[in-house]
């Protein structure tokens, strides 16, 4: 390392000059001459100490060149331009310390006179730790990865990128966000992860990203709306909080797809008995789209209504009965479950009625050696033997993987123009674990145990901003956020009933990504396009409660 000598125009190699100074003995013990150290530093006969050694400074976190580009689309007939942004913003403490970037992609319709006419759609996957890569190329993005009408493959992976014909596009601008560790998004140098890694950090970070790109685009006045998918939808309860407390952004939609804000309606936890009385409909649903409850239910939805009312009714009230269920009407209930899920009356008994997801979805169709798939139960799997509690891989998981991350990867790159030698990541895995549920992150007074739930959050942002809209999509086939599991919540939110109208709730006969499925995408936008004609239809002189209060 070369260091200009503040008395001289001549570069010094400093270790030169110190080795050369040790081999002399200029400096060595017994000389009466102190050792060099970076505290003390070595006088090299030149008239003047010299500074100690700088300590290493940690790079400054920039953004990034953007990358922009023009496109169109085709959408109902109409052809519809925009312009796409691969781009970072640096988030900021007050200080103005860097501590993380956040990678964005942003599709804008041109040609738009007024933005303020013009929504815009925040977008993100769930995980926690997944990018938004599902939301971008499967639901709402211009460009989708092909599978057939079933949302199957077409085949070898990795498939290929066509235009999306029920992209949004045209009714919404669309900005897909991926949170800190996942895509390209990272602490800045010398931040520690674990600041990024819960829920009310994971929000606030979130949060700040949408109102700085809000500011940066002077979108302030647009309609804003939030979609996100699975743990998204945790975060996107809590968004509507925040946003409006800490930056005073009054949301006009949130879009919670395959919803999971109370996670006692899904966590088999030992003494909550909950997620098996409702996540029986879709164990239903599942068996009954494999062929395996006969002919007793010719459709899907006389087969959903017995298993609502078997699960609410007699199912819940002997699991509360416990170890005191009569013999014989705990044989009723074996035989009822067997009806409703394929399973046999052995396999009911040895589980003492009470069937987890992943033993259910090894044993279905155990038999015939596969497994069904958590995230959508109509993709089937195998694995090394059929003799385990649970199947080594989602199949379901597995296929859409496959198809929409190397052409993600390849979009963003070759098409889009935003290269990197930084690994994307689709899913941070164990770079998020464990995920923060403190104490801190609950609200107070109301989640004192030891299971999260923003179903509340939700509910007191809806009373405080009474336009807001939620829409709520569930998949029959998703064991992941089944889809009775959000009813449940919904129906136990204790909203306002002047406000039930604004929080609708769609199905879909697909799973936790339903928009996968040709018919579903289809009606997937066309639910969307509505919630976007519910909030126009607000009237904007109606003056809400609280509207005279002294602030």
């Amino acid at each position: 390392m070369l260091r200009k000598h503040p008395s001289t125009t001549h570069d010094v190699d400093v270790y030169s000059v110190l080795l050369m100074s040790l081999l002399l003995g200029l400096g060595s013990p017994g000389h009466g001459t102190a050792q060099p150290t970076p505290e003390r530093p070595a006088d090299h006969g030149m008239g003047a100490a010299q500074p100690a050694f700088p300590a290493p400074v940690e790079p400054e976190i920039e953004e990034r060149e953007p990358s922009v580009t023009r496109g169109s689309i085709t959408i109902e007939g109409q052809k519809v331009d925009y312009q796409t942004t691969v781009g970072d913003l640096i988030l900021r403490d007050d200080e103005g310390k860097a501590k993380a970037r956040m990678t964005y992609v942003a599709y804008i319709r041109t040609g738009v006179k007024d933005p303020a006419e013009r929504p815009v759609t925040f977008s993100f996957n769930g995980g926690p730790g997944s990018a938004s890569v599902w939301v971008h190329l499967g639901a709402f993005g211009p460009k989708k990865a092909l599978l057939d009408a079933e949302g199957m493959p077409v085949g070898p992976p990795p498939g290929r990128l066509v235009d999306n014909p029920y992209s949004l596009i045209d009714a919404t601008d669309l900005v897909f966000i991926d949170p800190v560790e996942t895509g390209w998004s990272r602490p800045a140098p010398g931040e520690d992860a674990q600041q990024f890694l819960g829920y009310s950090d994971d929000v606030a970070h979130v949060g700040d990203f949408i109102r700085l790109w809000t500011s940066r685009n002077d979108r302030w006045t647009s309609p804003k709306l939030i979609a996100g998918e699975s743990y998204g939808t945790t975060r996107a309860s809590g968004l509507a909080a925040y946003l409006q407390d800490v930056h005073g952004m009054y949301l006009n939609g949130i879009c919670l797809i395959s919803s999971v804000i109370n996670w006692q309606t899904k966590v088999f936890n030992i003494g909550n008995d909950l997620p098996y009385a409702l996540i029986l409909p879709t164990y239903t649903a599942t068996a009954w789209y494999h062929g395996l409850l006969g002919d007793r239910y010719p459709e899907l939805e006389q087969a959903l209504e017995d298993a609502e009312s078997f699960a609410l009714g007699e199912y819940a009230s002997a699991m509360m009965l416990g170890d005191r269920l009569p013999a014989e009407r705990r044989a009723q209930v074996v035989e009822r479950l067997g009806q409703l899920t394929g399973l046999s009356a052995e396999y009911l008994e040895a589980t003492d009625l009470r069937v987890e997801i992943f033993r259910f979805a090894k044993e279905l169709l155990r038999k015939q050696g596969l497994t069904v798939g958590r995230l959508d139960s109509r993709y089937t799997g195998s694995d090394r033997d059929d003799a385990g509690e649970r199947f080594e891989y989602d199949p379901s998981s597995a296929v859409v993987t496959g198809y929409y991350v190397s052409l993600l990867k390849d979009y963003l790159q070759r098409e889009l123009g935003f290269r990197t030698d930084e690994p994307f990541r689709h899913s941070a895995g164990r770079r998020v674990r464990p995920w923060n549920y403190h104490e801190k992150d609950r609200v107070e007074g109301y989640n004192t145990n030891a299971y999260a739930n923003y179903a509340e959050t939700l509910r007191a942002a809806m009373h405080k901003n009474r336009h807001l809209r939620v829409l709520i999509m569930s998949g029959y086939y998703d064991l992941a956020t089944p889809y009775f599991a959000s009813d449940y919540t919904v129906d136990h939110m204790q909203l306002d009933p002047e406000l039930r109208e604004h929080l609708k709730v769609e199905y879909y006969r697909a799973g936790h990504m339903m928009y996968v499925r040709d018919r579903d995408h289809l009606k997937f936008r066309r639910d969307y396009l509505q919630l976007l004609q519910d909030i126009r239809s607000e009237p904007s002189s109606e003056v809400g409660r609280g509207a005279d209060e002294e602030h």
